[in-house]
């Protein structure tokens, strides 16, 4: 049949499964639009306020669900407000597909209105981009775009769609890529490797397992589970990594790097053989890499190539998808409990409850309310089955240490690019993507106002999303450095707040405010058990710091308490 390229587009995403879009309109994705109109009854569309919000959502949706997400925007600046989310869904191996409209072929590099490169823009921040000029190319690069996105190791791609590509009509086909010439999104999996990994394992007397957002995005959570079972080997994550195992397991031996746990911190420079899986050893995990487990025997299981030996010197690198990796390795594994190696774990995670997490949790000092005892009343209250969206700060780093989780893809933050700003958005796509389940967002008062619009969103779409500001007042993150490293100086960093609750109200959002710590049981309870969406203020400690800590440039067995 003979269709416009604009109404392509809309079949193409049909044919890809796609229900649910974010994104705002303007002149060059105008015609985009207008068939989308048509479509209504079957491609839903969200209209954000801000195109950064619905990068952050599709990427909710994509971290939610496990399938890609869909931004679309007009060209110029709606295209570039779309860049941050597109970095940090890149850094972050979110897929993503988003579509921006462009001017005229005739215009391209004129300066013509509202045009603007985002080809070059967006090269060094996508997985892949194109731009197409003929309606023709629409369907072959859509599918293409798909593929790419949610093959291998996931990652955004922008498509660039001229607007005389979105007029001009030609006749329609649509098949699904299933593969590109030189483009091997999963290695071959070479048993020989998993044989060497397996006996180097088995030979280890206090071996250590780091598991990153890997083992989610391969779907490998059992096999994972499985694995570590029977190796008796305790495991750490990246926060990206967080509820790929439940809290509560006995091998889960907490969080790593610059704010996670005292034992694996220290730990990692005592083990002898440290198993990698689906985690790129970025520098908040391994701090000062001339010091990063140099006694150690590491084994390294990874999707992308790019990763072995980036960072950290790997003995052994086995390449491929995770859950056939692990499957591979699980019949080869002895059977063990490393007791002895456990119990050095329970020795130090009980130091650093009794120095850090006792008086976090469960205040008895005469100040304010925390952020830890917060977190430990939404524990409380959704009893680990909700979605946690943290934002950037200090707020993220303790609804990473300290909320329960018993379910997979249910921690959503931002980890590699660390955007203030992406929680709101993100959990309005994490709930529109899981409907079924509880989405509270943890957002501190800076990252707030960064996409605090996004409540129009939340209004306008009557999504059920349950948002938890932490209000301390200050950019507490940076305030925490500025005390530590910088004698005090909070240069820039005290904020000045608006009336956050007439805000919300404002949006017609059921809200409270919690200044006193004997109303924050039944506000949190109240929240959660409302069916709509709901904005609870938690006034907390001004100036309270999270622990432990890695300093900058220091070595992961350097790790203060206080």
């Amino acid at each position: 049949m003979k269709i416009s390229g604009a109404e392509a587009v809309i079949r193409c995403l049909l044919a890809e499964g796609v229900d649910l879009i974010y994104g705002y309109p303007g002149g060059a994705i105008m015609p985009v639009y207008d068939e989308l109109y048509k479509f209504q009854d079957q491609l839903h569309h969200v209209l954000v306020r801000h195109e950064q919000g619905a990068t952050h959502a599709a990427q909710g949706y994509a971290r939610a669900t496990g399938k890609v997400g869909v931004a679309i925007a007009t060209s110029g600046p709606g295209a570039t407000n779309l860049v941050t989310g597109i970095a940090d869904a890149q850094i972050d191996s979110t897929p993503l597909v988003c579509i921006t409209g462009q001017v005229g072929r005739h215009l391209l590099g004129s300066d013509a209105f509202q045009e603007t490169d985002i080809i070059g823009i967006s090269t060094p921040v996508t997985k892949w981009n194109f731009q197409v000029t003929e309606a023709s190319q629409i369907p072959e690069i859509i599918a293409k775009a798909f593929y790419i996105a949610r093959s291998g190791r996931p990652g955004p791609v922008l498509v660039d769609i001229t607007k005389n590509a979105q007029f001009d009509e030609f006749e329609f086909s649509y098949e699904k890529c299933t593969g590109i010439r030189s483009y091997v999104p999963v290695p071959k999996l070479n048993l020989d490797k998993v044989a060497e990994a397996a006996a180097l394992i088995n030979s280890a007397k206090k071996p250590l397992i780091v598991f990153g957002q890997g083992i989610i995005l391969g779907q490998a959570e059992e096999e994972f589970k499985a694995v570590i079972e029977k190796s008796g080997i305790p495991a750490a994550w990246t926060i990206l990594g967080l509820s790929a195992l439940p809290t509560d397991h006995p091998l889960n031996v907490g969080m790593l790097g610059m704010h996670g746990n005292y034992a694996p911190n220290l730990l990692t420079n005592e083990c002898d053989v440290l198993i990698a899986f689906g985690m790129r050893f970025d520098d908040r995990v391994t701090g000062k890499l001339s010091t990063y487990a140099k006694q150690a025997k590491v084994v390294h299981f990874e999707i992308d190539p790019a990763e072995i030996d980036k960072n950290v010197k790997t003995d052994i690198a086995v390449l491929g998808d995770v859950k056939e990796s692990l499957a591979a390795l699980l019949p080869l594994l002895d059977a063990k409990s490393h007791d002895a190696w456990r119990n050095q774990f329970t020795e130090l995670s009980n130091i650093e409850f009794e120095s850090v997490i006792k008086e976090e949790l469960n205040p008895t000092n005469g100040k304010g309310i925390s952020m830890g005892e917060t977190i430990e009343m939404i524990n409380k209250h959704s009893k680990g089955d909700a979605i946690i969206v943290s934002d950037v700060g200090q707020h993220q780093m303790f609804a990473c240490r300290y909320a329960k989780f018993n379910s997979t893809k249910s921690n959503i933050t931002s980890g590699g690019l660390g955007t203030m700003g992406f929680a709101l958005p993100a959990a309005i796509g994490a709930k529109m993507g899981k409907p079924e389940r509880e989405v509270v967002a943890i957002i501190g008062d800076g990252g707030f106002q960064m996409t605090i619009q996004e409540l129009g969103t939340i209004f306008q779409t009557e999504v059920p999303v349950k948002i938890v500001v932490l209000n301390n007042e200050f950019l507490g993150m940076v305030r925490q450095w500025q005390e530590l490293f910088f004698d005090n100086r909070y240069a820039s960093t005290k904020m000045i707040n608006p009336n956050f609750i007439a805000i919300a109200e404002g949006y017609y959002i059921k809200s409270k405010k919690v200044t006193q710590r004997e109303d924050l049981d039944a506000a949190v309870a109240e929240m959660l058990a409302s069916k709509d969406s709901y904005f609870l203020e938690v006034v907390v400690e001004k100036e309270n710091n999270v622990f432990p800590m890695i300093p900058t440039g220091a070595c992961v067995s350097e790790i203060r308490l206080s």
